[in-house]
């Protein structure tokens, strides 16, 4: 059976926790094809980013063109962009691509580096507009003018609610024109939660490529990324990357 070929667009992470590492870990354990264009070289790790040089718009859109004109491609994951540029330039490749996106609009990473500026922020309209469904956390829905906000937008977002207070937490899809579906998971304390975002939507959009609707693509993209949390390895001296290897084979096992 072909795999569904899965195009993330997004940062590096030297470290390994999240970006376009932790994409393609994620989108190979759960049965996809994974591609990569590269926006970003970090240097992190679970301490903190201590440098970052972003790529010209048009090498970033040549990597994206020479996977998508050659393999094609299922579904798309954005993360982390860079640049207004980029944003843009991304946004005019997938208008009317019919290709389902998922968005995850980095601001802000586990470690509290601000990985995107106002004016990428801006661009980031166009690409809620286009994609199936994004995916932001509670800091960067506050920025993005919260659930009021995403409602004028019209568009679909899934709200993870992992950085508000409380034991319990609360995951909310919101698509227009559908009752709004709703998740509550008691609170998996760890603070090795490095890349859980980058995770949750590369799954997301490998799930979507299989061709899952959106309720239960996020269903088992959830349980993937509590199965890693639960298995983190302990790594690094601060935020610590998940155990991905352990979310998938709990997965695959067979039921007794």
């Amino acid at each position: 059976m072909t795999p569904p070929r899965i195009l993330t667009i997004a940062g590096s992470d030297s470290s390994g926790g999240a970006g376009i590492q932790a994409d393609l870990k994620a989108i190979t354990l759960l049965g996809g094809y994974g591609m990569s264009a590269i926006t970003a070289l970090t240097a992190q790790n679970t301490l903190g980013v201590q440098g970052v040089e972003v790529m010209p718009a048009a090498f970033v859109m040549a990597q994206v063109a020479s996977c998508l004109d050659d393999i094609g491609a299922d579904a798309v994951k954005i993360g982390m962009l860079g640049s207004p540029a980029i944003a843009h330039a991304v946004a005019d490749r997938l208008e009317g691509s019919g290709l389902p996106v998922v968005f995850d609009p980095v601001m802000v990473a586990t470690t509290g580096a601000i990985l995107a500026d106002t004016d990428t922020i801006a661009a980031f309209e166009r690409l809620m507009r286009l994609a199936t469904v994004t995916t932001p956390n509670v800091p960067e829905l506050a920025a993005l003018g919260g659930a009021a906000g995403m409602t004028a937008r019209n568009v679909s977002y899934l709200a993870k609610g992992g950085d508000a207070a409380g034991d319990m937490i609360e995951d909310r899809l919101v698509q227009p024109g559908h009752p709004d579906i709703a998740w509550h998971d008691e609170r998996i304390v760890t603070l090795h939660t490095h890349g859980t975002g980058c995770t949750l939507a590369s799954a997301l959009a490998t799930l979507l490529g299989r061709g899952l609707p959106l309720e239960a693509a996020a269903v088992e993209a959830r349980a993937f990324v509590r199965r890693a949390l639960l298995a983190a390895p302990g790594l690094g001296g601060g935020n610590g990357p998940l155990g991905l290897f352990a979310g998938a084979t709990a997965r695959n096992a067979p039921s007794d």
